[in-house]
C-alpha cells in the first residue's frame, strides 16, 4: 500500500461505507464493523452486509476450546467439533456431505485452544436449506461409537506421523515444557493417551454443558439486509435454550526462572530450533508496542533484524523467524530456524545477541516507521473478503475490541515511540530466563550447555528394536 493512502478512501474500496461526518476528519471512528444484537437466550450475534456476491457466511464462535476440557481427557474439544458433521438424530453422515454437495454449500467445525469455530457458507437462494443443516448439526449430534472410533483412530494417524516432522516435534516439545499442566501445553488435536480416555458420554456431556447460546458468538456477513439477518437468526437460533456454565479452573503456569536447554536427538542433517518464553494475552494493553516491536526483531521477514543477522550477514539459517500467540491467557513468545547441527550453537548465540539489542538499546527512527506502515497498511488485506469480514468480526468480539476497532488501529501504533519499543522487548524478551529446544543429530552439535536430555523418535524405535530381538 502507498504511504499516505487515505483509509476512509481504502474502506470505501473495499465497500465499507464511513458514517455521516466521517469523511470530515480521518481520524474520526469512520463507522463500526458490524451491528451487534443480542438474543433473549443471550447469544450475542453480530451482522454485516455484503452484497458483491449472492453468498450468505455465518460462523459460530463457542467457548468450547482447549482451555475447557479435562487435561485427561486431552483432545475432547477438537473431537467434539469433528463429529458434528459425523451424524444427527435425522441424519447420517453420508447424508450430511450429500446435502452439502447438492447445495454447493460449505459446512465446517474445527477446535481450538480458546473458542471452537463453526462455520456455513451458502448461496443466498439456499439459506434456508443451509441453515436448516447448520442448526442440525450444531444441536443434534449423535457422537455415534462407530464414527467416534474411525475419527479417534483418524487423529491418532496423523498424531503418528508428525513425529516424522522435525518442526512438529520441536513445537509440540517447547510447548508441554514451557506451559506444563496448562491447557496451551497440549496439542488442540489432543494427545493418544487423551483420545483414548475419551468415551460417548464425555462426548455427550461436553456438548451438552458448553454448547450453549450464553455460550457462543454468532457473525452472519453476506447479501442479506439487517432485518432479514435479524430474522432468520431470531427463527434459527431463538429456540436455542441456554444453561449456566461453570468456569474452568486453570492450572497455574510454571515459572521459567532460569535458562532450560532441551535436546531431542533425532538423526537429520537440519537442527529445528524453537527459543522463547512465556508472552502476554491478547487483552494486554502493550499488544500493540510488542507487535511492532516482533515485526522489528524476527516477524518482518526480510525486513527484520533475526534474518538480516542469520541468514543475510551469517548464512546459518534459511529462514528465522519470531511471533508471539496471544490468546484469552497469555500465550508464547517464540524464535524459530532451521540451521545445520553443527551451527546450532552459533545460531543460538546470535539470536540472543539480537533479543539483547532490542532490549538495551532503542530502535532506529527508520526501522520503527516502516514497521507501522507495514502494519497499519496491510491491515485492510484482514477484511477484503466476506470470510475475512466475517472472521475478524467474530475475533474482535471474542476478545471485546470494539466494532470501531479498524478505526482505532493505525493510531494505536502510530503514536509508539523507540522507547515503547524498548520498554516491552526489556518486559518481555529473556536473554538469560529462556527455554531452548533442539530437534536434531545431538553427535554433530557443539554442546549446549544446561542441557536437559530429551530421547527423540529414532532412539525410541532403536530401543523397540533390541527389545525385539
Amino acid at each position: 500500500m502507498r504511504r499516505g493512502l487515505s483509509w476512509v478512501l481504502i474502506f470505501l474500496m473495499l465497500g465499507i461505507v464511513p458514517a455521516r461526518g466521517a469523511l470530515a476528519s480521518e481520524s474520526a471512528p469512520a463507522q463500526v464493523l458490524g451491528v451487534r444484537e443480542k438474543l433473549a437466550n443471550d447469544l450475542v450475534w453480530l451482522y454485516a452486509e455484503a452484497t458483491e456476491l449472492p453468498l450468505v457466511t455465518v460462523q459460530l464462535l463457542i467457548r468450547a476450546g482447549t482451555l475447557v476440557e479435562p487435561p485427561t481427557k486431552a483432545g475432547l474439544a477438537n473431537l467434539t467439533a469433528q463429529l458434528l458433521l459425523s451424524g444427527t438424530k435425522t441424519r447420517t453422515a453420508a447424508q450430511i456431505a450429500q446435502e452439502l454437495d447438492f447445495l454447493g454449500a460449505k459446512l465446517g467445525a474445527s477446535g481450538g485452544d480458546d473458542y471452537t469455530t463453526v462455520s456455513l457458507t451458502v448461496l443466498k437462494k439456499d439459506l434456508a436449506a443451509g441453515l436448516n443443516l447448520l442448526k442440525d448439526v450444531l444441536l443434534n449430534p449423535v457422537f455415534a461409537p462407530a464414527e467416534v472410533q474411525r475419527k479417534v483412530a483418524q487423529i491418532k494417524a496423523s498424531l503418528k506421523s508428525d513425529e516424522d516432522e522435525p518442526g512438529v516435534v520441536a513445537s509440540r516439545t517447547f510447548a508441554r515444557e514451557l506451559f506444563g499442566p496448562f491447557p496451551y501445553g497440549r496439542p488442540v488435536r489432543g494427545t493418544p493417551e487423551g483420545l483414548s480416555a475419551v468415551t460417548q458420554k464425555d462426548l455427550v456431556d461436553f456438548h451438552r454443558s458448553y454448547y450453549r447460546p450464553n455460550n457462543a458468538i454468532l457473525v452472519v456477513g453476506g447479501d442479506l439486509s439487517r432485518a432479514e439477518a435479524g430474522d432468520w437468526v431470531r427463527r434459527t437460533f431463538g429456540p436455542w435454550p441456554a444453561a449456566p456454565l461453570e468456569p474452568p479452573k486453570l492450572p497455574s503456569i510454571p515459572p521459567l526462572n532460569e535458562r532450560k536447554v532441551i535436546i531431542v536427538n533425532k538423526d537429520i542433517t537440519q537442527a529445528n530450533i524453537m527459543l522463547g518464553n512465556l508472552g502476554i494475552a491478547r487483552h494486554n494493553p502493550d499488544f500493540y508496542a510488542c507487535q511492532v516491536m516482533n515485526y522489528i526483531l524476527g516477524g518482518g521477514g526480510f525486513a527484520s533484524r533475526l534474518l538480516d543477522n542469520i541468514r543475510v550477514n551469517k548464512g546459518l539459517a534459511y529462514s528465522v523467524g519470531s511471533s508471539f500467540s496471544p490468546g484469552l491467557e497469555p500465550g508464547s513468545f517464540t524464535v524459530s530456524l532451521e540451521t545445520k547441527n553443527a551451527s546450532a550453537r552459533d545460531a543460538v548465540a546470535q539470536v540472543l545477541e539480537e533479543i539483547k539489542r532490542i532490549r538495551t538499546e532503542p530502535v532506529k527512527t527508520e526501522e520503527l516507521q516502516d514497521a507501522k506502515s507495514y502494519l497499519i497498511g496491510s491491515f485492510p488485506r484482514k477484511m477484503d473478503s466476506l470470510g475475512k469480514r466475517v472472521s475478524l468480526l467474530g475475533y474482535v468480539e471474542f476478545y471485546g475490541l470494539g466494532l470501531d476497532y479498524p478505526w482505532r488501529y493505525p493510531e494505536m501504533l502510530r503514536n509508539l515511540t523507540p522507547a515503547d519499543i524498548q520498554r516491552v522487548a526489556a518486559k518481555y524478551l529473556h536473554s538469560e530466563k529462556y527455554l531452548l529446544v533442539v530437534v536434531g543429530k545431538k553427535s554433530e552439535m557443539p554442546s549446549l550447555s544446561g542441557e536437559t536430555p530429551r530421547r527423540g523418535v529414532e532412539e525410541k524405535k532403536d530401543e523397540e528394536k533390541k527389545s525385539s530381538n
